[in-house]
């Protein structure tokens, strides 16, 4: 494994994240398997959200790497909150409820202080002031080293990048759904803010997964890329290795957070290697061959 500092952070970061949203926490042997197999495999950054299993998943991931705290990287998420009764949550990026809320956080992942602290969505109707409010004064009180945004969303990025102090963005970004190349991720490298990729291997298609319609690609339109993808990718090398490679050659991007609800899944991931990274002919013929779109909605 290879690490790379969270656009202008101190945190060093593995080039493959662990992204905890695809544990089976119903399985809790098997969760901590799983995340100890990453570990071993120099996996340091793992991304979880307190939404996940209703907190379960924060509680899991903070058991697990209680042993390692001070050599691991811990980003979790805030703004969904669980209704009374449980049955759905609501959008609440307002400053009191961040506050309470990191506290909980931070008792469930059983540690005194979050690396990333990350708003989880996000509109440009929210009051981004009084957010941004709030993950500066858990700065100052050392309950966070660092925040960041989860968002797809252009004009709410842009907004942060001009307002506050973010250290990153997580985004989708993978072969299968290039939109953030357009604009957004040149702003990002400009002012050296990190990006985390999510779906990465856009569900498992880009991993060998059975093909099916994926966003705006058809089912035989992802037959025709994965087939591309196969063969740009060298022998006795994972095509999801070749689908991580391609986001990591963009320079904003700091890590590929993958997910993993396997053993075998992990062990994929804990493989990856510097020596693996596609060549400049590898690179153009997937970009030549899989479709650059733009976002035409989400853009508020």
């Amino acid at each position: 494994m290879y690490y790379r500092y969270l656009g202008n952070s101190k945190l060093n970061v593995s080039a493959v994240s662990l992204g905890c949203m695809s544990l089976p926490v119903s399985d809790p042997t098997l969760a901590t398997s799983i995340i100890h197999t990453a570990l071993d495999g120099g996996i340091n950054f793992f991304d979880t959200a307190d939404l996940y299993d209703k907190g379960k998943n924060e509680e899991i991931l903070g058991k697990s790497l209680k042993h390692c705290r001070k050599d691991i990287i811990i980003a979790t998420k805030v703004g969904n909150q669980w209704k009374p009764d449980g049955s759905d949550w609501l959008w609440n990026p307002k400053k009191e409820y961040i506050l309470k809320a990191v506290d909980q956080s931070l008792k469930r992942l059983q540690t005194d202080y979050i690396d990333l602290y990350q708003l989880h969505g996000g509109t440009i109707e929210d009051p981004i002031d009084e957010t941004i409010e709030a993950f500066e004064l858990l700065k100052e009180q050392g309950k966070i080293r660092y925040y960041g945004i989860s968002s797809i969303r252009p004009n709410v990025i842009k907004t942060f990048v001009a307002k506050s102090n973010i250290a990153s963005v997580m985004m989708q970004y993978s072969l299968l759904d290039r939109r953030p190349e357009e604009e957004c991720l040149q702003l990002l490298l400009n002012h050296n803010i990190g990006v985390l990729t999510r779906g990465t291997l856009a569900k498992g298609l880009l991993a060998g997964k059975e093909p099916s319609a994926y966003l705006e690609h058809t089912k035989e339109e992802v037959v025709k890329y994965t087939d591309t993808l196969r063969n740009a990718t060298v022998e006795n090398k994972p095509r999801s290795h070749t689908a991580i490679d391609y986001v990591l050659k963009h320079k904003a991007i700091s890590t590929a957070v993958v997910g993993a609800s396997t053993g075998i899944q992990v062990e994929e991931l804990a493989n990856y290697g510097k020596l693996e990274v596609i060549d400049i002919n590898q690179y153009a013929l997937l970009k030549q061959h899989f479709p650059q779109r733009i976002y035409k909605n989400f853009r508020n």
